[in-house]
């Protein structure tokens, strides 16, 4: 097996002129990278997250990467308010939403007996609950228009089984069928939603919530021995975002080297 990364992409300006959102995009993962690779390929970009420091900070990454910072607003996504002001001041910045990338998440690690109401909540409020909110409030904003593309963040647990990830698979699961939903109802109107499945996407943070032993065991299922890096999910992502991926809707796409 092969753990060797591919060379970073060379951009073909796949979004020019688009003006994309991209949420929970501070830090290192798949989020920033999203944001970034959008960027790359020729988008105007508005990111966000509820870390008002670590946005400014991805902000500023980007900004020295590809040389324009772009638009931050800080949104919770478990409060509606927050992310209806999102989505106002993205379409004011962008002069309106052509994509939206919802990658707002929460995990975590416990097993089902031991676990609360408050932990089963808190990780089906950020991740199902805020990806129906910003769905939703995107949703209205673009069937009027006539267009526009959502892609949701998934996971290869909301078909898989993990220990200790009750409450996970459960919301991604919950977000592969809002999907599919979603793209139902806004077909007529020409917008597409669609979503992406990684298994697994290493980077910094999670090493700091995941053991070594359950990273490799994570890693050994890979056919390339490795986890993804984020830009390689983001790729996908741009693909789903760009008029390449004209005719899919409700999809689910996996972003997975996992062994059969």
């Amino acid at each position: 097996m092969s753990r060797e990364i591919p060379p970073y992409p060379e951009s073909h300006d796949l979004l020019a002129g688009k003006g994309v959102v991209v949420t929970a995009a501070a830090g290192t993962g798949i989020g920033f990278a999203t944001a970034k690779r959008c960027a790359e390929e020729g988008a105007r970009v508005v990111i966000s997250d509820h870390h008002e420091r670590r946005l400014a900070e991805a902000a500023d990454a980007i900004a020295s990467d590809v040389g324009e910072r772009p638009h931050t607003i800080v949104c919770d996504v478990t409060d509606d308010d927050a992310v209806r002001a999102l989505v106002d001041g993205s379409a004011d910045a962008l002069d309106g939403i052509d994509v939206m990338v919802n990658n707002a998440g929460l995990g975590g690690e416990v097993d089902l007996v031991d676990m609360t109401d408050d932990q089963w909540d808190v990780v089906l409020d950020v991740t199902l609950n805020g990806t129906f909110r910003t769905t939703r409030a995107a949703l209205r904003h673009m069937l009027p228009r006539g267009r526009g593309v959502i892609v949701n963040n998934a996971s290869v647990l909301g078909w898989r089984a993990q220990r200790g990830q009750a409450h996970y698979a459960a919301a991604k699961a919950g977000v592969m069928a809002l999907t599919r939903c979603a793209a139902i109802e806004a077909a007529d109107a020409g917008v597409r939603v669609n979503a992406v499945a990684p298994s697994l996407a290493t980077h910094p943070f999670l090493t700091k919530v995941m053991s070594d032993d359950l990273l490799a065991e994570l890693e050994a299922k890979e056919a390339f021995g490795r986890g993804a890096t984020p830009w390689e999910v983001a790729n996908v992502i741009v693909f789903l975002a760009s008029d390449y991926s004209s005719y899919m809707t409700g999809e689910v796409v996996a972003v997975s080297s996992q062994r059969a």
